[in-house]
């Protein structure tokens, strides 16, 4: 199999994560303790994933100063897009009660909510495929991290947009679109990467895994901070070290 399709075939998988959790959301009731619990250990494992197997092996291919620079490039990116799509009615597009606007209230918001989810699912879909490139097959850590994360994230979300009135054929329509997006980002990273020098393609890990960082601590622990409060942080603790386990293991 070409490593462009595997590439996209692993994409579309973790991102088939986000419409899994959004069809959990919408056909069964879930908690908001339980959804925040989960969405707090997925922000947790994807730390750890970004921290040892990118920025680490990104830092040891290309070195500090490159790594450095990608990865807060990657951040201010990810940060004035999310600004941009806030103003329009996504900023809250990943959390699970009232907070996201519906139609009515902010026209254009489904848009801006359906472009953020896009927005937090590329970065995470062109690292996997850059995976691929080393010749030892996908990185089973970060496909693990991103497909645990992607699963509270689509049952929060999906939660919310189902709490404000979205349709089924949007809610399912958005999730569905970001996996097949997921899948393309994937294959189109390694397309375009394949061949590149080893720095070149630590510099675009780095970028991605600022993005990741980013879209974590904006999107992802607020809505788990909400209802788990001081326990968020000893789940996300949790899920940190047993992604950094398994990884060691």
């Amino acid at each position: 199999m070409p490593v462009w399709l595997e590439a996209g075939l692993w994409g579309l998988l973790a991102g088939g994560a986000l419409v899994i959790g959004a069809a959990i959301a919408w056909f069964v009731h879930v908690p908001q303790r339980v959804v925040a619990s989960v969405m707090a250990f997925g922000s947790g494992v994807l730390i750890s994933a970004l921290s040892f197997d990118l920025v680490d092996e990104a830092e040891t291919t290309g070195g500090l100063v490159p790594t450095l620079l990608g990865f807060a490039g990657g951040a201010l990116v990810y940060v004035a897009a999310n600004v941009a799509l806030a103003r329009r009615g996504a900023a809250h597009r990943k959390r699970s009660q009232e907070q996201q606007p519906s139609e009515d209230e902010q026209e254009g918001s489904g848009a801006a909510i359906a472009v953020g989810a896009l927005l937090d699912g590329v970065p995470e879909s062109v690292v996997l495929g850059l995976t691929l490139l080393g010749g030892g097959g996908v990185g089973v850590p970060v496909l693990a991290a991103i497909f645990i994360s992607n699963l509270p994230e689509g049952l929060s979300s999906a939660s919310g947009m189902k709490a404000n009135g979205r349709s089924a054929r949007y809610v399912f329509g958005v999730w569905g679109g970001i996996a097949v997006a997921s899948g393309l980002a994937g294959m189109l990273g390694v397309l375009l990467l394949e061949g590149a020098s080893p720095d070149t393609i630590a510099v675009i890990t780095a970028v991605a895994a600022g993005a990741i960082l980013a879209m974590v601590a904006d999107t992802m622990i607020p809505e788990a901070f909400e209802r788990t409060h001081l326990y968020a942080g000893l789940i996300a603790a949790a899920g940190f070290m047993i992604a950094f386990g398994l990884e060691r293991a």
